[in-house]
């Protein structure tokens, strides 16, 4: 009960059925035990995200993290919705979409036209800026800096998981220059509800988190680009030589690698600075469409059906 009342978050709404997406609605349903509403413009991706869901449940009752009816009381708790509008009586909403400055401003000005007044808006966004999707969630003819402008972008804050989301124990907490001290509290306490630990960053590109690891993941690719070293040289070094779990380019598969250069130029335009220019390499595979382990080729081969 003290959880309910601390972020009070007593329905939460998913926009956003990819891996993120049912991420978040999974430890939403499992730890902090809200019922969420999952809406994804895409039936397949809807019926690939529950798919999951249910595969990652069976997973812990096979290994007795979980009963068979605790597994089902947190699949009940998911329900799937079919336009915006379904979500109007939600009391926070998280969208877990890809990394598209103006898709995420769609989406935000919807959320503002059908969503409760009071609603939490989050964004689950890896590097785009919180103040800009805080802008656009003002209703069209509000001024930004009337009391109802400032209170529709005050409720926008982001909310950045870490993929997968059942198993990475942070949450980035990101307010924008316009979000609430109420809402970023109640933000805080419902990341913490699901289990997270959270750490705060300013409203900069990338954040901490990938202001740190793109430029180095970029740096890797780069290093192949080259010729430096082979892909399994320039992982194994660091994976043995600091102890990484897991290399760059690797990591960069498991990331993917659309998302890595979505999130490279973020870092590259937000900041005008060389250092962030995205490896050639790195464009190239994403116009192939080689997308990493989520479509079965990026550095490394994938079977997509295991």
């Amino acid at each position: 009960m003290s959880s309910i009342i601390a972020h009070g978050i007593r329905t939460l709404g998913v926009v956003g059925a990819g891996q993120m997406g049912t991420g978040i609605a999974l430890v939403a349903v499992l730890r902090a035990k809200v019922p969420v509403l999952l809406h994804d413009r895409s039936p397949e991706q809807v019926k690939k995200g529950l798919s999951l869901v249910d595969k990652l449940l069976a997973k812990d009752v096979g290994k007795g993290r979980l009963t068979s009816d605790q597994a089902k009381e947190a699949m009940d708790r998911i329900n799937v919705v079919g336009d915006m509008k379904s979500l109007r009586d939600v009391d926070m909403v998280v969208e877990a979409v890809s990394e598209n400055l103006s898709l995420k401003q769609s989406i935000f000005a919807s959320f503002a036209k059908e969503l409760r007044p009071d609603a939490i808006l989050a964004t689950n966004t890896s590097s785009i800026s919180i103040t800009k999707i805080a802008a656009s969630a003002i209703p069209v003819g509000v001024s930004a800096t009337s009391d109802p402008g400032k209170q529709s972008a005050g409720r926008v804050v982001g909310l950045h998981f870490f993929n997968p989301v059942p198993v990475m124990k942070l949450v980035e907490l990101i307010s924008a220059l316009q979000t609430t001290t109420d809402t970023l509290d109640r933000a805080r306490a419902f990341a913490v509800a699901c289990g997270k630990e959270v750490t705060v960053s300013k409203d900069v590109p990338g954040f901490v988190s990938n202001a740190l690891l793109m430029p180095f993941i970029n740096e890797a690719i780069m290093c192949l680009e080259k010729g430096i070293a082979t892909r399994e040289n320039i992982d194994t070094t660091l994976k043995l030589g600091m102890n990484h779990p897991m290399g760059p380019l690797q990591l960069a598969d498991f990331i993917g690698l659309d998302t890595c250069l979505a999130i490279q130029q973020t870092l590259y335009e937000g900041t005008r600075d060389s250092k962030y220019r995205p490896s050639v390499l790195l464009e190239r595979m994403v116009d192939a469409q080689w997308l990493g382990k989520k479509n079965g080729k990026g550095f490394y081969e994938y079977d997509i059906n295991a």
